[in-house]
């Protein structure tokens, strides 16, 4: 058997265990999530008019702003399922299945590679459920062609894996399940300080540049100009650096720190 039949085959299996564990613990998926869910409903119903009278400088438009709003939460989906992966990286080392794994004639990148797949799939699945609450509730893209649907969904998928990784990464050099939930929580503030909620032009001078200068905010834009037909200008490609980039780091790092001998 190949190398590279080796390592698929002992992907598919670890892609298969991690999803059987998602599916015995629903509660960790349900929380995540129920949050860009609660969020959606909670800022078109509780606070659209007003948002949206603030960023048009006119008359309450909650259409508009279910518009505007819906591709930040579908971005703010994607950053918040790595941080279930982190923990459940962290329990594995901590458990002592890694250390069995080690003993075993498996391919070593196929336990990392278990864990990016299952959580990417669940960040999809994720994102189309999400996705038709918005709809459920008045989001409407009528203007998209398939291609740029395509582009859309490559787009969510392109993030997801970039992020997972740095997850990954995080969730391998915890010392246990509860810090890695804490160090991924950056995951989930990044999308809450970015343009998901109202453009960076409305907030105050001084925090324009922490939410402009992040990885969320231009694949905000990004996803916005191909579903509503908004100006992507440079941030398609800064969103494609950033990914690149993010994917790389926590590729490297997370089979770094998985390969030390362990203590």
């Amino acid at each position: 058997m190949s190398s590279l039949t080796l390592a698929v085959r002992d992907s598919n299996t670890m892609l298969r265990r991690n999803l059987l564990h998602a599916r015995r613990y629903p509660s960790l998926t349900l929380n995540i999530l129920l949050t860009p869910i609660v969020l959606l409903l909670l800022f078109v119903y509780v606070f659209g008019d007003v948002m949206s009278a603030g960023i048009d400088g006119g008359g309450a438009d909650r259409a508009g702003y279910i518009a505007y709003l819906v591709p930040g939460i579908l971005m703010m989906t994607i950053g918040a399922t790595p941080a279930g992966t982190a923990i459940s990286v962290s329990m594995d080392m901590t458990e002592g299945i890694i250390a069995r794994f080690r003993t075993m004639a498996i391919h070593r990148g196929a336990v990392l590679i278990g864990h990016v797949v299952a959580s990417v799939l669940q960040a999809v699945i994720s994102v189309v459920l999400v996705g038709a609450v918005a709809v459920a509730i008045g989001f409407r893209s009528t203007d998209a062609t398939a291609l740029e649907w395509l582009a859309a969904f490559g787009l969510l998928t392109l993030v997801a894996v970039a992020f997972t990784w740095i997850a990954v990464g995080i969730g391998l050099a915890g010392p246990n399940a509860e810090a890695a939930s804490n160090n991924a929580l950056p995951l989930i503030i990044l999308p809450l300080i970015s343009s998901a909620f109202v453009p960076i032009d409305a907030m105050p001078g001084w925090f324009q540049p922490i939410a402009e200068y992040q990885p969320f905010t231009p694949a905000i834009e990004t996803l916005r100009g191909l579903l509503l037909g908004t100006e992507i200008g440079d941030n398609a490609w800064i969103t494609l650096i950033w990914c690149l980039g993010l994917t790389a780091l926590g590729c490297h790092w997370s089979n770094a720190l998985f390969r030390r001998d362990p203590k």
